[in-house]
Parts: structure tokens; sequence; C-alpha cells
């Protein structure tokens, strides 16, 4: 992994991904101590930055791979994103998702043209196990949800977006701070703001309980996560970092935070009533990190992507019911 390709990346998704806005409140600036800028990327397509990598992951296919179709495994964001690629190239998409993730996610999956296979991971039915059946009988290609080159190299696309976006804001020096499950986003942003804008460091944020990322950072090992399901954060709960994106991490991030969830049900709802944006729990747990932890950042700006907006209504009318208390 390296610029180049993320560079690269980013040729192949001009005119397919959207350019997404940098926001900013005086109100939120004011609650956080500093100045939040605010990378909007629950406005990509699909409503998360998951259809960058994906996108980038189709587009560096061959023509007679790519035909016989694509599978991912997913609660949601990365479903969507690889069904739309995939829709986009007239091949199919298989997704395998959990039963329990968020209704919309399922709905939406379908609703764009993919084959969703639901199974139980409660119960811990295993889905490498029904990905491998379905290879195997349809020589389909596995687009893994952030352990894969170009994958990263699409969500790096972010990172060159931010780099340019904060430079004109006048911020050069700043944390940014990145919703994070298996750390392809982070990795990405961060090889990305590496080669582009050093003075803006990645730091990773977790919600408490599933923080393996932080724990691997601490550690210089890759740490596991003891459960998988047990948080309203269902997008970024992954068991620990990939082995492509770990070593990344590794050199490249500052210390991470682990959010709970009230903050972030606080913040989900602040950015709606200020920034006029539908966050999902796992999208908005950066934001949090930039509003609550004042004395964990330092200097006088912050950077915070907000990475997902797909949201079932029954948790964001708890987060909406959070507003009297912010």
């Amino acid at each position: 992994m390296n610029i180049d390709r993320i560079r690269a990346a980013a040729a192949r998704l001009e005119g397919h991904a959207r350019r997404t806005p940098m926001l900013h409140s005086p109100f939120l600036d004011e609650i956080a101590g500093r100045r939040v800028l605010i990378k909007a990327e629950c406005l990509q397509h699909t409503g998360s930055f998951k259809y960058r990598g994906a996108r980038a992951a189709l587009s560096a296919l061959d023509d007679e791979t790519r035909a016989r179709g694509v599978l991912a495994f997913s609660s949601g964001n990365h479903a969507q994103g690889v069904a739309l690629a995939a829709r986009e190239y007239g091949v199919a998409a298989v997704i395998i998702m959990p039963a329990d993730a968020p209704r919309i996610k399922i709905d939406n999956t379908r609703a764009i043209g993919a084959e969703v296979v639901l199974y139980d991971r409660a119960g811990g039915e295993s889905r490498e196990a029904l990905g491998a059946a379905l290879t195997e009988a349809r020589r389909l290609t596995l687009v893994k949800p952030f352990d894969d080159a170009e994958v990263i190299a699409g969500q790096g696309t972010c990172g060159l977006e931010i780099a340019e976006q904060a430079t004109g804001f006048g911020v050069r020096e700043a944390d940014v701070l990145v919703c994070c499950g298996g750390g392809g986003l982070t990795s990405g942003i961060a090889l990305a703001l590496e080669a582009d804008a050093p003075g803006l460091r990645v730091r990773p944020v977790e919600p408490v309980g599933f923080d393996d990322v932080n724990r691997s950072l601490r550690s210089g090992m890759i740490e596991t996560n003891r459960a998988t399901t047990g948080s309203i954060c269902d997008a970024i709960l992954t068991p620990s970092p990939g082995t492509l994106t770990f070593p990344i991490l590794h050199r490249l991030c500052s210390p991470g935070l682990a959010i709970r969830e009230e903050e972030t049900l606080r913040a989900m709802a602040l950015a709606f009533e200020r920034l006029k944006l539908v966050v999902e729990p796992g999208g908005a747990v950066a934001l949090a990190a930039a509003l609550f932890r004042r004395d964990d950042i330092a200097g006088d700006a912050v950077v915070c992507t907000i990475s997902g907006g797909n949201v079932d209504s029954a948790v964001f009318e708890r987060a909406l019911s959070t507003v009297g208390s912010s």
C-alpha cells in the first residue's frame, strides 16, 4: 500500500464517487472548545464511505473476473457499496449479512439489486463457510470490507479530500478522528495524509468494549474483541484490525479513543440539530470524541469523519430523545 495506489484509485473514482463536503458549526465549536471540521461521508453514495472502496476494488478487476460476479460479507454499509458498484458494472453481487443487521441496511442492499444471504451471527453460524461454498459454486470474487489493498486505496481517496479541504480552512496541524472498525478507512486516510498533509495526525475512534484497534496500537500486536455484538455501533464492530491495515495503523496513527453509547447518541442528535445530517451510531463516534473528549485532544482545531448515515428509525428516535441533555 502506498500513495500511488490511492491516487490511481482516485482517478478511477473520478465522476463516480462524490466529493463530500467538510462542514463546520460554531455551535459545535463551543461544545468542543475548539474548531471542529466534519467530513460528511454520510452524504456519499449509499450513505457511507464504503462506496469508495467497493468501486475502487471492482474497477481494479479484469473484465472477465468482474463479469462472474462478486461476493461480500457485511452488516450493511459495505454491502450497499458493493451492491451499487456491481449494479453500475452490470454484474451480480451476493452479500452475506447477519440476520440481526439493521433492517434498513438489509432492505437497501436488496433494493439496490444484490442477492442477500442471511446468517445467524449471534448463534455462531460461520459466514466464511457460507462464502466459501458460494464462491466455489459460482466462481465469485470476494471483495473484503477492509483488508484489501484496493479497498484501502479507495477509502484513502477520502483522505486526499480531507487534506485539501482542511488546508482550505487554514488547518494544517490537527488530530483527525476517524470512525474505525477493521481499519480500512483509518489506514487509507492515514496514508493519504502522510503524503499530502503530514501535520494532520489520524486517531481511530471506536465504541467502548470494542476498541481492538486502540488496544492493538498500545500492545504493538493485533488484539481481538471478545464479542462481535452488543453495541449500537454495528457498522464498526469487527473482531480485530486486518493484517494489511494494522501495520499502517501502527506506523501512522496516534492513540485512539473509545466512546460510550450515550456520547454516541448525543452526537447523532447534535449532528441532526446543528448540521441537518442523519448519522448512524458507528458513523458518529468520531464526532462524539471531538465534542465530548476535550481533554484528550490537543490544539485549537480537530477534524473528524461522519462515516455513515444508515440508521434504523427506532435508534434515531433514541438519539433525538437526548437533545434535552445536550
